[in-house]
């Protein structure tokens, strides 16, 4: 009776480590503000769309410009599949840079923000 206990102590003392691992990687994903560039999003929008093209538009300040890493930005916001569409533009942070985004294009006001970089991501329907 006592190895029995003792038995389903160890199990559990195992799940509520492996749990804690679960909840630890889950909180400490690296996010834009990890990679070299201090990136920070601003603005988004999202079409509301759910069967089909989801459209999701984002702005992000850039305080190091020179050795921002676009690319890797981009990749860490989110696509999925069935023909949706992320775009990201980059605004330096000591320039003036929209807060509010529409999902019409342009997406801001042109003539008072200047992006020094867009990035878009597609998804595709398998």
């Amino acid at each position: 009776m006592v190895r029995k206990k003792k038995k389903i102590w160890w199990v559990a003392a195992g799940l509520i480590v492996i749990l804690c691992y679960f909840i630890y990687e889950a909180y400490t994903q690296p996010g834009i503000e990890d990679l070299p560039g201090d990136f920070k999003e601003v603005a988004f929008v999202r079409n509301e769309n759910n069967k089909g093209g989801i459209i999701r538009i984002y702005a992000v300040s850039v305080g190091d410009p020179a050795n921002a890493q676009y690319d890797a930005c981009a990749d860490m916001f989110p696509v999925n599949d069935y023909g949706s569409v992320t775009r990201v533009y980059f605004f330096d942070s000591n320039k003036p840079f929209p807060t509010e985004l529409q999902l019409q294009e342009p997406h801001y006001d042109t003539s008072r923000y200047e992006a020094i970089s867009i990035q878009s991501r597609r998804g595709f329907k398998e």
